[in-house]
């Protein structure tokens, strides 16, 4: 009973968890400086979305957010209970995948800023 409860508890108080988190998102030092998004921009809404339950959401915000958070339960996983070799092969492997992930969506969300603000500039100018 004391289980049930608990659990009552907690999903009645994840909304104003999600509330509080939504309204404490730490600020991008990279966006201020030089009002672009870094490679990591979206991924506090995205972990958001995906607390939410939102994954479709969150895939749009981040799409590297499940394969980086995986890639951490892992890197945790194998400091306790040694999963990987001896050289950290599957856990170099792993890195290198999520790294590009995060680097091909940074390249995409950087053309279409750019390819945005050209569409914006040839319409002004006509």
């Amino acid at each position: 009973m004391v289980i049930v409860s608990a659990i009552i508890n907690i999903s009645r108080s994840q909304p104003l968890f999600i509330s509080w988190l939504r309204d404490h998102l730490l600020p991008c030092p990279f966006k201020y400086f030089t009002g672009l998004d870094c490679p990591g921009c979206g991924f506090q809404r995205s972990v958001l979305a995906l607390m939410q339950g939102n994954l479709s959401e969150s895939f749009r915000l981040y799409p590297a957010t499940i394969p980086l958070l995986l890639f951490i339960i892992y890197t945790l996983a194998d400091r306790f209970f040694k999963l990987d070799t001896e050289k950290g092969l599957l856990k170099k492997s792993f890195f290198v995948i999520v790294g590009w992930l995060v680097l091909i969506s940074y390249g995409f969300k950087l053309w279409h800023i750019a390819y945005d603000k050209s569409a914006a500039l040839a319409v002004a100018t006509i």
